[in-house]
């Protein structure tokens, strides 16, 4: 089963933006996120087509089970 941890942030035009960290360390420590979330805002890290980010929407772990289809 493959792990993600989505950020999720609003950016100047409202819209959602979204980063992930494949793998995230277990278990997830939600105030290191909230702390971590804060100085993304703060430091003005990262940019989106709609601008910069302006608010913190969530976060979340996201599972993924990937079962092959056998194929003849």
């Amino acid at each position: 089963m493959a792990k993600v941890l989505e950020l999720q942030f609003e950016n100047e035009e409202g819209k959602t933006v979204t980063y992930t960290v494949d793998n995230p360390a277990e278990p997830i420590d939600s105030e290191k996120v909230n702390a971590t979330m804060d100085a993304f805002l703060a430091e003005d890290v990262f940019t989106s087509t709609g601008g910069g980010l302006v608010a913190k929407k969530g976060a979340r772990v996201v599972e993924r089970t990937v079962e092959p289809i056998e194929l003849s």
